[in-house]
């Protein structure tokens, strides 16, 4: 079964699933969709993303929309547009990039605050990315600069990955399957 089967199971068989992918430009957003993707449905070239790209695809049973949305500063405003309709959010951050550490932060809480957005209890995977890199920090030293912990009213989990290899993707979508992200 693949990673979006599973996320499609969790989210209860519906005929189509809606998910964000959020974060800042170059962290790894359209990487770890195309992982996701079945195998023949990967792109060989990834590219970044201007403004928002929106990625359909099936699986057995299954229709995904996945709402890639860039993370460029000028296109950041789009996000809040397709909140109403995101059934779970992945939230990737670069955890090479220490010096926008405060700025994924900033945007996380202006997600979270959100009407469309704070009082539902949608599920939030973190995907602490680049961990192949030298110096990246640890997914728990990135959960503490986003201050996760004050997360109470949403299930969440933070997983250390490996976009481009594809590791640490799978962790992330058993959390979303199993009770923790209920």
């Amino acid at each position: 079964m693949g990673l979006f089967d599973k996320l499609a199971a969790w989210l209860g068989l519906k005929k189509e699933v809606n998910v964000l992918c959020l974060g800042l430009d170059n962290s790894g957003k359209t990487t770890i969709i195309n992982q996701l993707k079945p195998a023949n449905a990967q792109a060989q070239d990834i590219v970044p993303t201007i403004g928002f790209s929106i990625e359909k695809f099936k699986t057995s049973s299954l229709s995904f929309t996945v709402f890639d949305m860039s993370g460029q500063g000028r296109y950041r405003n789009l996000w809040e547009h397709y909140y109403k309709e995101g059934q779970a959010i992945i939230f990737v951050i670069d955890s090479v990039d220490k010096l926008r550490m405060v700025v994924a932060k900033e945007e996380l809480d202006t997600l979270l605050n959100h009407p469309d957005i704070k009082h539902r209890r949608i599920p939030i995977l973190f995907f602490a990315n680049k961990m192949d890199v030298r110096d990246a920090l640890s997914s728990v030293k990135v959960s503490q600069l986003l201050c996760l912990a004050n997360i109470k009213d949403k299930p969440w989990h933070i997983c250390a990955t490996d976009a481009l290899k594809g590791e640490g993707l799978q962790e992330g979508v058993d959390w979303l399957q199993g009770p923790e992200g209920t």
